[in-house]
């Protein structure tokens, strides 16, 4: 482990302690009832050197050619790992230099009313807005993976983020809800795609083989996908998005394209990564990788510890197989304090 990460470390393992010692000495009912209670969170105003910017949802959204001053994030929101949800927004808008001028737009399946209301109370000044993912449109699509929480219908919501936003959001970033920003946002929105419809950290180095079975492999007409690309692995929990490009592209068929061949012939193992590595990998516009220090929690598999990315970090996600409904509590403790050893 690199020297500058181990005072982290070691808080993360002081916090992972009381959460845990915390979490088993409650009831399950007063434990999940606590789940939606929250602080109300300060307000959270622009610097003297922000543009002064409004947003409308009938005006027909802006590419990365056209950047306003609005800067559009989506998340997946839901009673599950709402207290993750909560600690990844609280993180962007304290990191943010004009947190007024962020409209978060959050997706969720179900008990919408509920959810708003603790959102409302939580960020009273917050701009955002609730969209219903009808789970329908997954669930006869999606085979079960090697963990059960990737199976979950509102997984697959990024999949439908240019049919269910208003055409006036042109460009997106989206942000897994197991993650702490504590650099920002600003300088992630500002990323310049060129002529891709998607940005993320890439990571080359990994053996890009095993995110497919042999019958993936074995298959000329599967395996002659990547003809003429480079594939990377690529972590899907944070995009930058041009949404008009994806639009006409028309990406969310291709993606489901591959959900109905794995379906049928089970060519993959995990969850709603691969649809995206098989439309998108060689033909990402890199990100700097200090924007996605993945795999905190281990890995999906066995939960084994990964090496970290050289380098500061500006964003931090839980995206192994600690989940988020374990490590949320550690991360809203952790990302202030990362602040101090980054």
């Amino acid at each position: 482990m690199p020297p500058k990460f181990r005072p982290l470390f070691f808080v993360i393992l002081l916090l992972a302690t009381a959460a845990t010692i915390t979490a088993h000495s409650l009831s399950n009912a007063l434990y999940f009832e606590q789940l939606t209670v929250f602080r109300e969170a300060p307000a959270f105003r622009n610097g003297l050197e922000c543009p002064q910017a409004t947003w409308s949802s009938t005006i027909k959204g802006q590419s990365q050619h056209g950047l306003s001053s609005i800067i559009h994030i989506a998340m997946t929101l839901d009673s599950t790992y709402l207290r993750g949800s909560i600690a990844g927004v609280l993180s962007v808008l304290q990191h943010a230099t004009c947190p007024e001028n962020i409209v978060f737009h959050f997706l969720s399946t179900h008990r919408r009313a509920e959810l708003r209301r603790t959102i409302t109370l939580t960020f009273p000044y917050l701009n955002f807005h609730l969209y219903h993912f009808d789970a329908d449109l997954v669930k006869g699509k999606i085979s079960f993976s090697i963990r059960r929480a990737l199976d979950q219908p509102l997984n697959y919501a990024r999949f439908y983020l240019a049919d269910l936003l208003p055409a006036s959001v042109g460009r997106i970033i989206y942000f897994d809800s197991d993650l702490i920003v504590v650099d920002d946002v600003a300088k992630l929105w500002s990323f310049n795609l060129g002529a891709h419809v998607l940005g993320a950290p890439e990571y080359c180095h990994a053996n890009f083989t095993n995110y497919f079975n042999s019958r993936f492999w074995s298959n000329p007409a599967y395996a002659a996908s990547f003809r003429g690309r480079k594939p990377c692995y690529f972590n899907t929990g944070v995009m930058v998005i041009d949404v008009l490009k994806w639009r006409n592209g028309k990406y969310t068929q291709k993606l489901e394209y591959w959900m109905r061949i794995q379906k049928k012939y089970r060519i993959y193992e995990l969850g709603s990564l691969p649809p995206f590595l098989l439309v998108f990998a060689g033909n990402v516009e890199g990100v700097e990788h200090r924007w996605n220090q993945h795999g905190l929690g281990g890995d999906n598999l066995h939960g084994l510890c990964r090496d970290l990315h050289p380098g500061p970090a500006s964003l931090l996600h839980w995206s192994g197989k600690v989940e988020a409904e374990d490590a949320s509590l550690l991360r809203v403790g952790v990302f202030s304090r990362f602040s101090e050893v980054n």
